[in-house]
């Protein structure tokens, strides 16, 4: 599957009612050697950002959770550091709460958007 193949099952996968973390997690889980079940479980707690959209856009933790499965030591956290800085230029920012233009600001970046951009930052910084 090439990456926007992923990134479009990520965003069928939230458009079904995954949040925007498990949909991330779950769409690339046959690189980490876990099921797409566990990932779910895994990422659950991911909905709104980390924090309820006080701390990091749930779709880039996925991107970074996945970077640390298939990519050991130092080097997950060099390619961590170039998904971060990728999704940052494509979305405009990198919390949730600011994406979403809380309170009362321009929304920069829809949750569809987020998976997508942050399946396209992990395929970048992968390689793929």
């Amino acid at each position: 599957m090439d990456i926007n193949e992923y990134a479009k099952k990520a965003v069928e996968l939230k458009s079904s009612g995954y949040n925007c973390c498990q949909a991330v997690t779950a769409a690339l889980s046959d690189l980490t050697g876990l099921s797409e079940e566990v990932l779910t479980q895994l990422s659950s707690g991911f909905g709104s950002g980390m924090g309820t959209m006080e701390g990091s856009c749930g779709a880039l933790i996925g991107a970074v959770m996945v970077s640390g499965m298939s990519c050991k030591g130092r080097g997950a956290m060099r390619m961590s550091r170039q998904i971060i800085t990728s999704f940052k230029e494509r979305c405009g920012a990198v919390t949730c709460k600011e994406l979403k233009g809380y309170p009362g600001g321009k929304v920069l970046c829809p949750c569809d958007e987020c998976v997508k951009n942050a399946i396209l930052a992990f395929g970048e910084a992968a390689g793929l």
